[in-house]
């Protein structure tokens, strides 16, 4: 089976993580019933049943899982089925201590939780490999399996080992990388604090310390974590492979999840797939929950994904767990079938009595089915069934977002010259994109963007020679580009670009950065938390504008000024800049443009672009998305809006659905 024909072959996916082994068998025959009356036709089972299926070391309990598999096959129920390898049963860590993760602070975790395990343990390896081989012998062939899932969201509580197992797979991992100590002493710039190592077998992991550690380090530290888990997953994979190569396999991402680098693990499955939980509280988690589902597309190349955890009402884990309201739950799951998604699935299907999670919502909730939930759950069953035209189908995009791992972990180090969020910068301006219904993909350094029409690069703090070079032939070549202030600050080994500020860029954007300026209020440690002072900007095609989050003195040298600081220390120093450079233009900004600004910003980029967005006249609290030959509209407002699309005025309900087909295609819902 190919990547591009997994999610291809039948109907949306919906359903959700089955947990039977947590009820009674009698229950099992009416969880086959109800998901038959809602429409599911895929469960993920055995996320967290390793203490079942192996109650003993070496001793496999099979039974339970044969009748499970067994009764949801008649039920026409496919099964996603997962390796359990996400949390060692009791045994394991009682008798090999060793396996439990030891944090930065040398504390040595204990079991009781989940992810209790060192990703770089040889023995947790061993043990996990034969359950997966166990696993893969016993069911490779059944009749029900769809999907291989392995783990479970790697690293979520677990990311980094400092365990001196870990130490010595650290020490392996950088000779790969460096082949010498010299090379490493290079990189790592280890004349400064008297930090030269004569040999690997003195380096260790970056623990608690006296204060701020080499910056590299830590870094490579990341990386190093990041692969180790991924290796752990290829570990699993190379079985399940072997078995079973015509079934596809995938572990479940988490969005923009900072401690595992998604652009290094995605082509390792063979689908993709995302647990989603936005805030039901939060007025900008339907902008921020679409830019997640557009970094999951994009991790896959365009192709379909697979939201495979989201929760049909509240979470368990906020401070203050808001329900979902009527509506808001349908209108999420067709946010992500309009972003590309072939599948739409919950954590968990019945909702647990017992444990950490038990007042985390199921589509079967506490309360029955006569509850608003599992109404919800029917209907959007229901609906997603009659969907099946659009599985495969992708969606366009003319923007692009670089959006780069090492330059959220090095940016967000300590002993940085501004307190800047990675990634709620990139949703600044993610945000007006949304607003203005215009889809943007996501992409690394070094990625192709000649199909894209504009491309934003927000703080690509670390930026090697391939990226710069990619971004100014881009511009060269008539792209549109757009670059933000942090960014080609370092080189991939975390050490100032050579050149100055910019490096490369510098030339592309025709400016030069002469010396940081961000607005800062009192000292934030001895005063606590201060408000950072704002600033304005104002130009000959931007209005007078806030703006916030940064500052500095540039020097415009072929680049047209467009916007200056006004007041303060900056007073008539260039805040945002547009260059000529070939064919295209380059515009830099130096600070955080406030609405008015982004707005008429975005103006120029994109009208000189020809970018336009679905709606030619959005519509506050409207989303509006293309895929394939439908047009998906999402009102989620508590307001009954009207909206323009397509040639016909649609009238959308509160929190209220459209798909308007296209091209002779029939419109579902």
């Amino acid at each position: 089976m190919t990547k591009e024909s997994a999610v291809s072959i039948m109907p949306i996916w919906y359903g959700g993580d089955y947990n039977p082994e947590q009820w009674p068998e009698a229950v099992w025959a009416e969880d086959v019933q109800l998901m038959q009356r809602a429409g599911v036709n895929l469960a993920t089972v055995g996320v967290f049943s390793w203490a079942r299926l192996e109650p003993r070391e070496g001793e496999f309990d099979f039974g339970w899982l044969d009748r499970v598999m067994d009764g949801l096959h008649a039920g026409g129920v496919r099964v996603d089925l997962a390796t359990a390898t996400a949390s060692p049963p009791p045994w394991l860590t009682h008798r090999y201590p060793e396996v439990l993760p030891v944090t930065e602070d040398g504390v040595r975790l204990s079991p009781g939780s989940r992810q209790h395990y060192c990703p770089s343990s040889p023995i947790y390896r061993r043990l996990a490999a034969r359950l997966v081989e166990a696993l893969a012998e016993r069911y490779g062939s059944h009749p029900a399996l769809e999907l291989w899932h392995i783990n479970n969201e790697y690293g979520c509580h677990v990311s980094r080992c400092y365990c001196d197992v870990s130490a010595e797979a650290f020490r392996s991992w950088l000779k790969r990388r460096y082949g010498t100590v010299e090379t490493l002493n290079e990189a790592w710039g280890t004349t400064f604090w008297s930090q030269q190592y004569s040999d690997f077998a003195e380096v260790y992991p970056p623990r608690a310390a006296p204060t701020f550690k080499n910056p590299t380090q830590k870094l490579d530290f990341r990386r190093f974590s990041s692969d180790e888990l991924l290796e752990c997953y290829r570990m699993e994979k190379s079985i399940l492979r072997k078995a079973t190569p015509e079934v596809p396999v995938t572990t479940n991402f988490m969005g923009f999840f900072k401690n595992v680098d998604y652009w290094t693990w995605s082509s390792e499955v063979d689908v993709v797939s995302d647990d989603s939980y936005p805030d039901p509280a939060d007025p900008d988690s339907p902008a921020y929950a679409a830019m997640v589902r557009d970094l999951v597309r994009s991790l896959g190349g365009g192709r379909p994904w697979i939201l495979m955890e989201q929760a049909p009402s509240a979470v368990n884990w906020r401070r203050r767990n808001a329900a979902k309201p009527a509506g808001m739950n349908r209108a999420y799951s067709y946010q992500c079938v309009s972003r590309g998604a072939d599948g739409v699935m919950y954590f968990q299907w019945r909702q647990s009595v017992a444990g950490a999670e038990k007042f985390h919502s199921g589509m079967v909730p506490h309360s029955g089915t006569d509850t608003k939930t599992w109404r919800e759950i029917e209907q959007l069953g229901a609906e997603l069934g009659q969907l099946e035209a659009i599985v495969g189908a992708r969606v366009p995009a003319d923007v692009a977002i670089m959006f780069d791992w090492d330059s959220w972990w090095s940016i967000e180090q300590d002993a940085t010259p501004g307190d800047i969020r990675y990634v709620e910068h990139a949703f600044a301006w993610y945000r007006e994109l949304y607003r203005r219904t215009v889809t943007a993909d996501f992409v690394r350094p070094g990625d192709d963007l000649s199909r894209y029409r504009a491309v934003i690069v927000p703080s690509l703090f670390m930026a090697g020679k391939e990226a710069i070079t990619g971004l100014d032939e881009y511009a060269r070549q008539g792209g549109r580009l757009l670059v933000t202030f942090q960014s080609a600050i370092l080189d991939p080994h975390g050490h100032i670009t050579f050149g100055g500020y910019l490096g490369g860029l510098a030339e592309t954007l025709g400016v030069r950065i002469e010396e940081f300026a961000p607005p800062a209020g009192p000292d934030l440690e001895r005063n606590g938390q201060a408000d950072v002072p704002t600033l304005r900007i104002e130009g000959s095609l931007l209005p007078s504008s806030s703006a916030s989050l940064w500052g500095e003195y540039v020097h415009a040298g072929s680049a047209e000024v467009i916007a200056s600081f006004v007041g303060g220390e900056l007073d008539g120093w260039p805040a945002i800049t547009r260059n000529s450079r070939d064919a295209g233009r380059a515009w830099y900004a130096a600070t955080l443009p406030g609405p008015e600004g982004m707005k008429a910003l975005l103006d120029d980029v994109l009208t000189d672009a020809e970018v336009q967005g679905v709606l030619a006249e959005p519509v506050p609290n409207v989303e509006a998305v293309r895929r394939g030959s439908w047009t998906f509209l999402l009102n989620h407002s508590v307001q009954e809006v009207s909206v323009q699309a397509e040639g016909t005025t649609h009238v959308l309900q509160p929190r209220g659905v459209a798909v308007i087909a296209l091209a002779g295609q029939q419109g579902a819902v």
